[in-house]
């Protein structure tokens, strides 16, 4: 988030909470993106902030409620204030529970891997209108149509990843997976280490698709202890998945530290996944 709208958006998570009677003097940046992660202090609640025109705040609220219901490992919202969406100055703030990080310790494969099993267990039982994953890919696709939206993108780059997304978008569709609910990012950095176990957040990218597609967002390890993987339609969501991330890298709004570094990084190891040649460059 830009350093002005930052400044808003602090302000506007600080004067909520005051108004809702949580003690608020400070607030520490945890996560900065497309939105603020925020700790209040001295109350202790983690705050997160978006834009108005930029969130689904509403929705997932609502699903981490389901989910918390049915015993999956998610996070829990702020129980001292009402579960709803916020808004001020532009901005919309929900509220939730702050954990203490235990000591920091790789969390393990088997681990990682059994709470995205309860997770997704928990997410069949739920009956929730949600985009499909290949609304995501599509969504990819029309960045790399504009050159508008991704100036600095190369022809060969632009071509190599609208081609990728094409051809396994297709590839994945005409396999005929079994889908279900799943998280839709669930990275390292949105698994949460606690004294009660691991809890994922940031449920805002939840969709519908194969396990697989959630399995590619984890490290390779997870999913040999992640129970009847279709390890070619892994390995195909694996480089969707990269391909995905890597477009958003050139999406000139991207606000990501490094992110023009990461997505030149990510397109050699697509060209390495794909066995394709570097591109020649000239002077």
């Amino acid at each position: 988030m830009r350093a002005s709208e930052a400044q808003r958006a602090v302000a506007a998570a600080m004067s909520i909470a005051s108004s809702l009677g949580l003690p608020v003097d400070d607030a520490i940046v945890l996560n900065d993106s497309n939105k603020l992660t925020l700790r209040l202090l001295p109350c202790d609640v983690l705050a997160r902030v978006a834009p108005v025109a930029e969130q689904v705040a509403q929705f997932e609220i609502k699903l981490a409620q389901r989910l918390a219901e049915s015993g999956s490992p998610v996070a829990a919202l702020e129980p001292r204030v009402e579960p709803r969406v916020y808004e001020r100055d532009g901005f919309v703030v929900t509220l939730w529970t702050y954990y203490e990080p235990v000591t920091p310790e790789e969390v393990s494969p088997a681990d990682y891997a059994h709470a995205l099993e309860r997770l997704h267990a928990g997410m069949r039982k739920l009956d929730i209108p949600t985009p499909h994953f290949t609304d995501r890919v599509e969504s990819a696709q029309q960045l790399l149509a504009s050159r508008d939206l991704t100036p600095a993108l190369a022809d060969a780059d632009r071509e190599l990843l609208s081609n990728t997304l094409r051809s396994l978008r297709r590839a994945i569709d005409e396999s005929g997976p079994a889908e279900q609910l799943l998280h839709g990012e669930p990275h390292p950095g949105n698994l949460l280490t606690t004294k009660t176990g691991l809890l994922f957040i940031d449920l805002e990218t939840c969709c519908r698709g194969p396990v697989e597609f959630d399995l590619a967002h984890a490290p390779e390890e997870v999913s040999e202890h992640y129970p009847d993987v279709d390890q070619d339609l892994l390995r195909e969501c694996r480089i969707l998945v990269l391909a995905m991330i890597t477009t958003w890298r050139w999406d000139r709004g991207d606000q990501l530290p490094n992110g023009r570094q990461l997505g030149t990084e990510w397109l050699s190891q697509i060209r390495a996944a794909l066995g394709c040649k570097a591109p020649e460059t000239h002077s």
